[in-house]
């Protein structure tokens, strides 16, 4: 089925519902419109591709009605229709930005080539401005700041991923605040959708019942409150990406539904007779353990392995190193710009307490904290006190000379071979879950892209 909408806009009803029918015959979704007043109605809520536009409307005017098309998107094409063989008319919409026009009696095949041809163009203008883009997309992406290896994996993951043609549905992991909805944006800004819309939805923020209304929209009259027809999330996004973030929060009933959509492409609105195609990227993201849920029955296997073709896992800020200085100076130049300060970094106690400090947070907390701290800062460096990180309830127990107590007495005077200890600590955690890295990970208190990051270094697997 024909992705592409139509709106026709005609008050000649009987007109402009054969003109219906026989474009849902070639497979292409049309609505109609009697007036100028409900096609600026429809506009909003279609986002139509196309609109077949009667030069002679009642109310707002055909010319009128064109402006303000082209106002709210210079992309929408417009063919005009009129009965009375105006060229000059034709001529002046033409110069408006009409992209041809037709004369009445309509001739059906004739309208129908047209609609091919016109839509035809907006797919190859699409394309030609995603091949102008091609060059700026392969300039280092911005946004994901890092330079620890994990970090240097993912923007080439992503590199990749927005090279494709055809985009598969991609799962983003990772603690909460590590960044999974840049990931998520940064894919989108840098794909050949980019010109698309990037719709987010928090499946956290919404019971099941408002979800689905949400996702899939709903017709007028589905349920009491229901006065008007709602397009969804899915129909919102299309041609672009819909995010999903914290989908392993999204109950049972609605998964199947989810499921359902993503694979066929298709969406049912509540109270809806019909299915509607979409064209949808799918971005999901979770800082939950999806396979631990799929073995709990909390979320349904064949979902998970359908959002799972690509995974991108996001380490935690605490493994990421020196990145946390990075991300600290990048917070404090944003936060001078915002304050009108001028602080030039963080002190060497500061620095130190920035290392040490095992970000519960990540990503997210470091920068309210460093936004805290620009805030009452009075010198040109940010000092420990301004961080108000050395009594926060997350530090570890410490002696009078600072060693956290967990560490007390483990280290002989002889010392230890700390990469071996490493090495050894791994392969028992691996071989107590039967090597299941999440598992492992888990055991180990790291993430599971670090885990594989060390087996791989260590050499514990090929």
């Amino acid at each position: 089925m024909n992705p592409f909408t139509i709106l026709i806009v005609d008050d000649e009803r009987t007109l402009a519902r054969s003109i219906k029918l026989f474009l849902a015959d070639h497979g292409y979704e049309a609505e109609v419109a009697e007036n100028g007043e409900r096609a600026l109605e429809l506009l909003e809520r279609l986002r139509p591709d196309l609109v077949f536009l009667d030069m002679n409307l009642p109310g707002i005017s055909g010319i009128d009605l064109l402006k303000r098309i082209k106002e709210y998107d210079r992309n929408i094409a417009v063919i005009i229709m009129t009965a009375y063989g105006s060229i000059e008319g034709a001529v002046e919409a033409v110069k408006l930005g009409a992209f041809d026009y037709m004369k009445k009696p309509v001739d059906l095949e004739e309208l129908k080539l047209l609609a091919d041809r016109a839509l035809e163009t907006s797919r190859l203008k699409q394309e030609l401005s995603y091949y102008r883009q091609r060059e700026v997309r392969g300039l280092p992406i911005k946004g994901i700041i890092g330079k620890c290896e994990a970090i240097r994996e993912i923007i080439a993951r992503v590199q990749q991923i927005a090279s494709l043609e055809e985009t598969p549905p991609i799962l983003v992991t990772g603690e909460t605040g590590t960044g999974k909805g840049l990931v998520a944006r940064t894919i989108h800004s840098q794909s050949r959708r980019a010109s698309r819309p990037f719709i987010e939805i928090n499946c956290t923020a919404l019971p099941a019942t408002l979800m689905e209304a949400e996702l899939f929209g709903y017709e007028r009259g589905a349920f009491t409150d229901a006065k008007e027809s709602k397009m969804g999330l899915f129909e919102a996004a299309e041609g672009g990406f819909l995010f999903l973030d914290e989908v392993g929060d999204i109950e049972l009933p609605l998964q199947g539904k989810l499921l359902r959509a993503i694979e066929e492409q298709t969406v049912r609105r509540i109270g809806g007779l019909r299915d509607r195609r979409v064209d949808v990227r799918i971005v999901a993201a979770t800082h939950r353990d999806l396979e631990r849920e799929v073995k709990g029955e909390r979320f349904r296997k064949d979902l998970y392995y359908r959002l799972a073709v690509i995974t991108i896992d996001l380490p935690p800020l605490r493994e990421r190193g020196e990145d946390i200085l990075l991300l600290a100076n990048h917070y404090i130049d944003k936060f001078n710009a915002k304050y009108g300060k001028v602080v030039r970094g963080a002190s060497d106690e500061a620095a130190r307490n920035l290392l040490e400090y095992p970000w519960p947070g990540n990503v997210r907390e470091l920068s309210h904290v460093i936004e805290r701290a620009i805030l009452w800062s009075q010198g040109e460096r940010l000092d420990i006190e301004q961080l108000s990180l050395a009594t926060s309830p997350h530090a570890k127990p410490a002696d009078a000379r600072g060693v956290p107590s967990a560490v007390q007495g483990l280290i002989p005077p002889e010392g230890i071979d700390l990469a071996e200890r490493e090495r050894s600590l791994i392969a028992q955690a691996l071989q107590q879950t039967g090597g299941n890295e999440s598992e492992a990970a888990k055991l180990l208190g790291i993430g599971r892209g670090a885990l594989r990051h060390r087996v791989k270094k260590l050499g514990l697997r090929p």
